[in-house]
């Protein structure tokens, strides 16, 4: 009926927590608070350990339904999932990330349930990955609506043949949450000094974010006084720490691995590198300046339109002399990182406002459940 709450299914198969799975706490979590049903089905591999994934949603009331199964095991996840969302029977299934969509969404539709999903951006994996992202936008065509979180994406899924009317545009909003430690503290923790002046990439270390391109714009500042810290994990590490080891300052280089959340910690940094090679709206980056940042990015994807024309320095893709050059001149002008970190604020606060990215979610699955009802 109606009248009953909305109720919305969230799917992933989640990895280490980053801005997808963020993403989807916020929905979750924001709309449970505003008197929505939430519930979420994670698709995980075996074992006995609850899911880092898992912990926020369960604490703030969200029920989460686990699938654990191997990751080959693809008809019996197709018939659980079937099973669980034929008993659940939600308004709407939101899908997120390709596994979901080629697995579930065709699935969910059968059973007369109407599907969203979410481009949240190209991995540039290639390979395999490369296959089931090209199959998955394939496959938008059957959903009763697609979200963007950023213009050049919607653009790129009508160009690329998604129909007009099912692509919506709506970066991600910032909900709020993160803990963040004082400087001094979340340095301790790093084990960095008070006094060095620290230059950070936080994501995975695979191609569409660019940690290569980060690597190689800190080699050409050539700055012995300048501590570069690599948070993250992925594909690319043994080479970049091979990297820095062959031209001799892996001293001035630190790998601490994948730090889950690693937001806490921001506020030891003095200044915030996204070198990335393609972009969604990056959550990382919404966090950044709610933490009050400097950061330098590149313009790619949602990036320009989050930082807009004076919350960031913002330089080309793929271009580590450009990146280094915005880099030396951060450190260098303490004042010009500070009018950047208070215009980062202000327009986090008056374009990214949870509410709004909230109810424009909750606008489109009432259309998809009143659509649904007037079959």
């Amino acid at each position: 009926m109606a009248s009953d709450p909305l109720f919305v299914s969230h799917i992933l198969a989640p990895g280490d927590v980053g801005g997808l799975e963020r993403v989807v706490q916020g929905l979750a979590l924001g709309h449970h608070r505003r008197g929505l049903r939430s519930e979420v089905i994670s698709v995980i591999g075996p074992g006995d350990e609850e899911h880092p994934f898992a912990v926020p949603l369960r604490e703030g009331g969200v029920p989460v339904h686990e699938v654990r199964l191997p990751a080959r095991a693809v008809l019996r996840e197709r018939r659980t999932v079937r099973d669980l969302l034929r008993r659940l029977s939600p308004d709407v299934l939101h899908c997120h990330g390709y596994r979901p969509d080629l697995l579930h969404g065709t699935t969910a539709r059968s059973l007369g349930i109407p599907t969203v999903t979410t481009e949240h951006g190209s991995s540039k994996l290639g390979g395999r990955t490369a296959f089931f992202e090209w199959l998955q936008v394939r496959f938008f065509r059957y959903a009763g609506a697609v979200v963007a979180v950023s213009t050049p994406i919607a653009e790129r899924l009508r160009g690329e043949g998604v129909p007009a009317h099912l692509v919506h545009t709506i970066p991600n909003g910032w909900v709020g949450g993160a803990d963040f430690l004082s400087r001094d503290e979340a340095r301790r923790q790093l084990g960095l000094s008070p006094d060095e002046r620290v230059v950070a990439f936080v994501g995975r270390l695979i191609p569409a974010k660019g940690p290569d391109v980060f690597v190689e714009a800190l080699l050409r500042l050539d700055d012995p006084d300048v501590t570069a810290i690599v948070i993250g994990d992925g594909a690319q590490l043994d080479g970049l720490r091979e990297r820095v080891r062959e031209v001799g300052v892996d001293d001035r280089f630190r790998f601490p691995g994948s730090i889950n959340p690693a937001s806490p910690l921001f506020r030891a940094f003095d200044l915030f590198v996204l070198s990335s090679r393609t972009e969604g709206t990056p959550i990382v980056l919404l966090e950044v300046m709610s933490a009050g940042v400097p950061a330098v990015v590149t313009r790619v994807g949602g990036v320009p339109d989050v930082v807009g024309p004076d919350g960031a320095w913002v330089v080309p893709p793929e271009d580590p002399p450009a990146l280094a050059a915005a880099i030396r001149e951060a450190l260098d002008d303490p004042a010009a990182r500070e009018a950047r970190v208070e215009a980062a604020r202000e327009r986090l606060d008056s374009e990214f406002s949870a509410e709004r990215w909230l109810q424009r979610h909750e606008d489109l699955y009432r259309s998809l459940r009143s659509a649904r009802a007037g079959r």
